[in-house]
């Protein structure tokens, strides 16, 4: 048989647990169609390349990012990253940059909200420092807000606007009245990309030509991109771009696209819009199957619902559907054909997922057939750690968090909880299937995109000067508990296989077998064999999308 390339003395990593190593490779319009030793190699023709013993895996699968939030954070104008020592200090560098730049229509500020040190912003306060323009301050997270009573008064947010989800998604309020402190699904994206929709197709390529320029550079071939809650419209315009892109030839990686549903009362209009996007959006690289639901939210802002109370405030945190509502919202993906991917961060928003999957397997049995993600897992309750395996439900997790110091969460979950987090190990070793992510909302430097990162991370747990990261991120002391650190085999197989099984797009990508999608990396250093520590720095020297070289 003639082929369009022969690859002899590689060690060749294939993710197929089957036939996990080989030595030679065949492809042929753009697929693997043999993968071996060299002893096979006699019945193709063609140019051999023998490449002296150089490592090839799988093109990388990103499991759970975000595409179109960072595309309108790329012309969001973020004016300043605030790193006060309190409230008041914030105050006066936010007062200083807008005496140094009068007269803009807003102001945008990003701050984490531990450097307030207890305290909390009011409108009035914002209003003070500005009162003629439009002043926004972006929680570090992204998952709250705080914003003047201009902003407030433009989008029609008084006192009488109903929380969305109330305990989840909400408008802080003091004596009934707002203070402009927003949180979750209420903090408005339309607020913090409010230019969305004024941005050129010209705007929005070059954004997402950034993106994808940094993939190639890295052997992403793959992506999940977990949607942009609250506005369709923006979130449809990124696609309709790519789909664009992909048919101009310019996506050399495959988008599998979702659309967030809010809450349970939405779920009926959200299913009869993913239908009308999975149709619309539809492309050789851009295809869309999978509601996406934040169930929760984070632990800093104490909305990741929990099973025990936080250690700080007696709350619990809130769920964006009750275990009966994902049951019947599986039954009706199940009559769809589409697929379910949550954002659970607390161990009562995965605990109730995996309820509802036990609800509806009682009533549909081995006819449902959705395949279900939990995302993030920062912290599960012991009794449910067994339970992903059991019902078929995959945990997805973004390893370049897993290190730190569980003092800062201990303030909020206790010292003994807080030791507990991301167990992915322990999942793992139940049989369920584990994928691996990096889960962020702007380009920017693509530092934490990096999948070398997530793979060095996971396997350490533990961020030192060797790290491809930044110097603050930095934290040597191996993030409890020890035991839930990974191998490199494993961080291999939940970047590639893993991933596309979770996607659903296992029979065409994720490994290296004949009959798949010629998408690989090769890499002049051996990566089963590198350094931990350090990890982060590796980069393949040749990526092939499709059989076609593509850096």
């Amino acid at each position: 048989m003639k082929a369009d390339k022969i690859i002899k003395n590689a060690k060749i990593f294939t993710s197929n647990k089957d036939n996990i190593q080989a030595s030679a490779l065949v492809v042929k319009d753009g697929k693997f169609v043999y993968v071996g030793d060299e002893s096979g190699l006699s019945a193709y023709e063609g140019e051999v390349t023998d490449l002296g013993g150089k490592f090839i895996m799988p093109g990388i699968i990103d499991s759970h990012v975000h595409i179109t939030i960072p595309v309108g954070f790329e012309y969001a104008e973020i004016d300043e990253r605030l790193e006060p020592n309190g409230k008041q200090e914030a105050f006066e560098m936010m007062s200083k940059f807008i005496k140094e730049n009068p007269g803009k229509k807003r102001y945008r500020f990003i701050m984490e909200k531990r450097f307030l040190k207890g305290e909390d912003i009011v409108k009035e306060e914002l209003d003070a420092i500005c009162p003629d323009a439009e002043l926004q301050i972006q929680e570090g997270e992204g998952h709250s807000i705080w914003v003047n009573s201009k902003i407030l008064e433009r989008h029609g947010i008084t006192d009488d606007t109903p929380d969305p989800i109330p305990g989840l998604a909400f408008y802080v309020r003091k004596d009934g009245h707002i203070t402009g402190n927003m949180y979750e699904g209420a903090t408005e994206v339309r607020i913090i990309l409010d230019n969305g929709m004024e941005l050129s197709d010209e705007q929005v390529d070059a954004a997402l030509k950034r993106w994808i320029d940094f993939s190639v550079e890295f052997g992403v071939s793959a992506v999940f991109d977990a949607g942009l809650p609250g506005d369709m419209k923006f979130h449809e315009k990124v696609y309709r771009r790519l789909c664009e892109l992909d048919k101009q030839g310019k996506l050399p990686i495959y988008v599998d696209g979702s659309l967030v549903v809010n809450a349970e009362r939405d779920a009926e209009e959200g299913l009869k819009e993913l239908k009308r996007i999975q149709r619309e959006y539809n492309t050789e690289h851009v295809k869309v199957h999978t509601m996406k639901i934040f169930m929760d939210g984070t632990q800093k802002i104490h909305t990741a619902a929990m099973v025990t109370p936080y250690a700080d405030i007696h709350t619990l945190g809130s769920t964006a559907f009750t275990a009966e509502g994902i049951a019947k919202l599986l039954k009706e993906l199940n009559e769809a054909n589409l697929d379910l991917h949550l954002h659970t961060v607390g161990e009562r928003a995965s605990r109730t997922v995996l309820d509802g999957m036990e609800l509806a397997r009682k009533e549909m049995g081995d006819s449902l057939h959705v395949r279900v993600t939990c995302a993030h897992l920062e912290i599960q309750d012991d009794a449910d750690l067994d339970r992903f395996a059991k019902l078929g439900v995959i945990a997805n997790y973004t390893p370049h968090w897993h290190a730190g110091d569980p003092g800062v969460s201990a303030t909020w979950l206790g010292e003994e909880r807080s030791k507990k987090q991301f167990r992915c190990k322990t999942v793992w070793d139940t049989g369920a299937l584990v994928a691996w992510s990096s889960d962020n909302i702007v380009f920017g430097d693509f530092m934490t995109w990096n999948p070398y990162l997530g793979m060095e991370v996971g396997m350490t747990r533990l961020i030192t000067e060797k790290t491809r990261n930044y110097e603050y991120a930095r934290f040597p002391k191996v993030f409890p508990p020890e035991d839930e650190r990974m191998n490199i085999e494993e961080m291999l197989l939940g970047f590639t296989v893993n991933g596309a099984k979770q996607l659903g797009i296992e029979d065409k990508k994720g490994s290296i077998e004949a009959g798949k999608d010629a998408d690989f990396l090769v890499f002049d250093n051996d990566l089963l064999t590198a350094e931990h520590e350090g990890f982060s720095y590796n980069k393949p020297s040749e990526v092939y999308f499709g059989g076609k070289k593509v850096n």
